[in-house]
């Protein structure tokens, strides 16, 4: 999709107004014309695309902000930051959003962006419906049940967002301009019956000549996520007047969740259709190659120009300046909280590459102090891309919605849970042998076999570990009603590595490094940082390298000016990883534009 220009096609009004495509003159450009021509109803497709790329919509608000903070992931810039309360940034991930939040109360925001996406699906899923002979003609139907994907996809980010919000499945009439929000569980169990219906008519990866591309809707992406969307309905989440509580009360409803998770997830993996990456960077380093081939590990993404998007921009490896990777100055903005590094087991292949102890600067790699901002997330690194990025705001990368290592992980759960660990553990097992060694495999493996509740306690970690930096974790401790608990776990563990006491007692105050970190300019991965292992120790650090740093602990600095600004900011990622009880603001409220804009029909819950 990168290879050929964008169809602006706007579905606002009409259907189009006008596309450059060898199809019918304009004059002849009605609905029947347009959903019985696959290039234009392809195009409507394509309209969808255009939303998730506005300025304010996917690109710049909704992957940037949302999924932060968790016990593995924080908002990084929080230098300059005097009230997180009323930072436009900050209070977004830490709990703290206001509905007169600057950066969202626009009304050209997420929020309508989503809903401008949703209302191009419904104006082209009644028209192909009426006119696009979708059983006759598999094209068509690829293209019908993309749409119905696409809609779903978007209105489960609505409500993982949002909570509640209104039910739109048909084009807007003169009745439908206003709508109350409606019940999260009405709203998905409609997502389930249409990526039900979607799947029969879309190809598996590489099957027809849509689906050879990870920019566009496979079966294997329709299945997986019906499966997130029945794990998300059979766990919990915060409910106005109630608290957390399941999502459906129902044990045997919920059950019946786990079922349809367990059924598609295990389908994906019957017919073969995705692998593994054989490392656990592969898949990674292929995303940053921009590399779409369909097949992979790689299931979902949504797409980005090279001009347009802030996915490594935000979730990446931070270059503090131009140099010989990049143009753009930028990544970092979310990071690793600083206890995510010691959490991993020090043989797990995963933590190299998910947690960077490092930034870039003047072409160089090199560590930025004591308070733990200059930690980045290292799965996506403009060291790894083939093209310098030019632009001034935005790198390119797409956003992987899905990988085929949450497949596995839901079917693991999701058996689990019905049948308990001993047929769950087949599909636990791939994800561990990528990542350790064949006796931490086993061990883990017998740890998990002892019940239902140690075999969830092993998923949530693994989770963890899999899929931290990739903005799944809110939801995942969310479904799991863990997120309150999590977090201030992670707030107590984070103290204690600031005081180096509890488990964090074996490990020195400082860091220990040469200029350049050990590498060469021209060596991407390469580092040698001493002091980030247990037993490491301050003695042999001292002695055996030039340069040290403090890292992430109280009372350190030169001088008691340094000491004291050092205090500041480690308190401050303290404070700032949640303002208020996480659970009671798990949601974001919908912002006061949109509310005054609803005819009195839409209200906050959730004391905003």
């Amino acid at each position: 999709m990168k290879k050929i220009a964008y169809i602006t096609c706007l579905l606002a009004g009409s259907l189009m107004t006008s596309c450059e495509l060898d199809a019918p003159t304009k004059s002849s450009m009605s609905e029947d014309v347009i959903f019985s021509t696959e290039a234009l109803a392809d195009a409507a497709v394509m309209g969808i695309h255009q939303s998730f790329g506005e300025t304010n919509s996917y690109r710049g608000r909704f992957i940037p902000y949302f999924g932060t903070n968790t016990d593995s992931e924080m908002y990084n810039n929080y230098a300059g930051v005097s009230d997180p309360t009323t930072d436009k940034e900050a209070s977004l991930a830490c709990y703290s959003a206001n509905v007169t939040n600057t950066y969202m109360n626009t009304s050209t925001n997420a929020w309508a962006k989503l809903y401008e996406a949703i209302e191009r699906a419904n104006k082209a899923i009644s028209s192909i419906e009426q006119y696009g002979d979708i059983d006759a003609n598999s094209n068509m139907g690829q293209l019908y049940g993309e749409l119905l994907t696409l809609r779903g996809f978007i209105y489960f980010d609505l409500v993982k967002a949002w909570g509640d919000v209104p039910y739109r499945f048909e084009p807007i009439s003169t009745e439908t301009i206003y709508l109350a929000k409606t019940d999260r569980t009405v709203v998905l169990k409609k997502v389930l019956d249409d990526l039900l219906t979607a799947e029969p008519y879309l190809g598996w990866p590489n099957e027809n000549s849509y689906t050879t591309s990870t920019e566009r809707v496979s079966k294997s992406f329709a299945k997986g996520l019906r499966a997130r969307v029945a794990m998300f309905l059979a766990g919990y989440s915060e409910w106005p007047n109630e608290g957390l509580r399941y999502n459906l009360t129902d044990a045997t409803e919920r059950n019946s969740m786990y079922q349809i998770a367990k059924d598609e997830c295990i389908s994906i993996i019957n017919e073969g259709y995705n692998k593994l990456g054989g490392t656990f960077d592969e898949n990674f380093r292929a995303l940053c190659k921009e590399d779409q081939t369909a097949g992979k590990e790689s299931i979902y993404e949504i797409p980005f120009s090279d001009g347009r998007g802030r996915v490594l921009y935000t979730w990446g490896g931070k270059h503090t300046t131009a140099d010989q990777w990049t143009s753009l100055n930028k990544g970092g903005v979310n990071g690793p909280t600083p206890t995510l590094w010691y959490d991993f087991d020090a043989d797990d292949a995963r933590r190299d590459i998910t947690c960077l102890p490092y930034v870039w600067t003047d072409g160089v790699k090199t560590v930025t102090g004591s308070s733990g901002g200059g930690w980045s997330f290292g799965k996506l690194r403009f060291e790894w891309m083939d093209r310098i990025v030019t632009s001034t705001n935005d790198d390119g990368i797409n956003y992987q919605v899905m990988r085929y290592a949450d497949i596995y992980l839901m079917a693991a759960e999701a058996e689990n849970a019905l049948n308990g660990p001993a047929n769950a553990l087949q599909y636990l097992k791939p994800i561990l042998e990528r990542a350790y060694p064949s006796a931490k495999v086993s061990s883990i493996l017998s740890a998990a076999s002892a019940g239902q509740d140690a075999f969830q306690q092993v998923i949530m970690d693994q989770r963890k570990f899999e899929f931290a930096g990739e903005g799944l974790r809110k939801v995942d401790l969310i479904r799991w009603g863990k997120l309150s608990e999590s977090l201030a776990e992670t707030k107590a563990k984070m103290t204690r590595l600031a005081n180096r006491s509890g488990e964090y007692a074996n490990y020195p105050s400082k860091i220990y490094y040469e200029e350049g970190l050990g590498a060469a300019s021209t060596d991407a991965d390469g580092y040698t940082i001493y002091g980030l292992e247990e037993g490491d120790t301050d003695a042999y650090g001292k002695e055996n390298f030039t340069n040290s740093s403090s890292w992430f602990v109280l009372g350190a600095g030169s001088d008691d000016a340094k000491i004291k600004e050092n205090d500041t900011k480690i308190n401050n990622y303290l404070t700032y990883l949640y303002v208020n009880d996480p659970n009671s603001k798990m949601f974001w409220p919908i912002w006061k534009v949109f509310i005054d804009g609803s005819n009195g029909l839409l209200t906050n819950d959730y004391n905003y």
